[in-house]
């Protein structure tokens, strides 16, 4: 194995151009060795000047690439973000979320990966950087199947951009697994809501671990407009509706599909009277 860990983003693109293998946390890769050596190039980009950590401009929020989900935990965010850091409390351990990293959960592109539906329910974009190149695409467009995405050889993730127009009101996180703690979903949802008056203004709502990729409800999303929040009969129709029009959920080691569709059904009233006590 030749191992680089450069210190500048420039350093870093040649080495990716080059084909060289991406390592952030380390969190998924390792573990997927299964005790097997690491082999090829390989190219570390925690010492990166710039990639880790949250910033704030006038239009957007800029989470690095080497964010830690503890940095997550940490950071001082309007209550649009209380979902990703609920999220970010599922992230295996403590030791594990002081390790991996926000864009690395992205880049796995794991149907369960605990932090894409918070992400999607701020409507996150992902910034793409290669040797002469960098674009932005929503992170629905970038995880693409099963261990599959955007990017494109020599391009590396360095942000997740999210626009302040997508930050505002309350939101939930709700996870479901076989036991409390590390433990991998059966079902997860997230759900972001603006509110007056106990209606509902604006909703956004995610759910993982039911398709090939997470995917957001938009029908019931519509739907949920000008409801009253503490009503979750109003919605029950249209909800199950788009459960069944957006979601592919599959028979696993963990469930089967009809568990699964209850168990999404129930996480997302369940997410929807979080966020709404919060907004109280």
């Amino acid at each position: 194995m030749t191992y680089h860990r450069p210190l500048q983003l420039n350093q870093a693109l040649e080495l990716a151009a080059m084909g060289a293998r991406v390592l952030a946390g380390g969190t998924d890769i390792l573990p997927a060795l299964q005790g097997r050596d690491l082999t090829g190039t390989v190219l570390d980009l925690t010492a990166v000047t710039g990639l880790r950590g949250i910033t704030e401009s006038a239009k957007r929020y800029r989470i690095g690439a080497t964010t830690r989900w503890s940095d997550v935990i940490a950071a001082d965010l309007p209550a649009a973000f209380d979902a990703l850091k609920q999220a970010a409390h599922e992230v295996g351990s403590v030791q594990i979320q002081n390790s991996g990293t926000v864009a690395g959960n992205i880049v796995n592109a794991s149907p369960a990966a605990d932090g894409v539906p918070a992400l999607l329910v701020l409507d996150a974009d992902v910034e793409l950087s290669g040797a002469n190149s960098k674009r932005l695409i929503p992170l629905a467009e970038f995880i693409t199947g099963v261990r599959r995405t955007a990017l494109l050889p020599g391009e590396i993730v360095t942000a997740l951009e999210i626009s302040k127009s997508a930050t505002s009101g309350v939101s939930a996180f709700q996870k479901l697994g076989a036991r409390k703690y590390l433990v991998i979903s059966i079902a997860m949802v997230a759900v972001r809501l603006v509110l007056h008056n106990g209606r509902i203004e604006q909703a956004a709502v995610a759910v993982g671990a039911c398709s090939p990729v997470a995917r957001r409800l938009t029908g019931f999303e519509a739907a949920l407009r000008g409801l009253n929040v503490a009503q979750p009969s109003a919605w029950r129709a249209a909800l199950q509706a788009d459960i069944t029009a957006r979601l592919d959920p599959i028979d696993d080691i963990r469930a089967n599909v009809g568990y699964r569709i209850n168990a999404v059904a129930e996480l997302i009233d369940q997410a929807i009277a979080a966020a709404a006590q919060e907004g109280e």
